[in-house]
């Protein structure tokens, strides 16, 4: 730090206090420009903010509104699985039957199949043409 004698001349008074002045931190300057820092990051964050009540309040819409219609097609769907797998067990039955039927005519044919060739042959033998169609 410089010493500033009163005896010493006027110019080097003036030039110490010119350089106390440079060297003089501006405590306002620097106030300033962290005030203005940190009124960014407040801004920044209450965007922020902003944005996750917004998202907040879209994810809670979502659950009032959609999670219910959801809940009812899953309803309406687990009643048409139901009829599916009543239809299913119909048609199984239905084929069961079917095939129980169809062995049994082909049995009734191979039973009576001979009988009725010799019916034909019988009634064609016999002079009648109204037998034979």
């Amino acid at each position: 730090m410089l010493l500033v004698d009163a005896d010493r001349p006027e110019p080097v008074r003036s030039g110490a206090r010119e350089l106390a002045l440079f060297l003089t931190p501006e405590p306002r300057a620097e106030a300033k420009e962290v005030e203005e820092t940190i009124e960014g990051l407040l801004l920044r964050l209450e965007e922020f903010c902003s944005l996750t009540d917004m998202i907040r309040s879209d994810t809670s819409q979502i659950l009032e509104e959609n999670i219910p219609l959801l809940k009812a097609k899953v309803m309406e769907m687990r009643g048409i699985y139901a009829k599916v797998d009543q239809l299913e067990a119909f048609v199984k039955m239905v084929g069961h039957h079917v095939s129980f039927l169809e062995a049994h005519v082909l049995q009734a044919e191979r039973d009576h199949g001979a009988f009725s060739q010799a019916l034909r042959k019988w009634l064609g033998s016999s002079g009648l043409p109204a037998f034979r169609n």
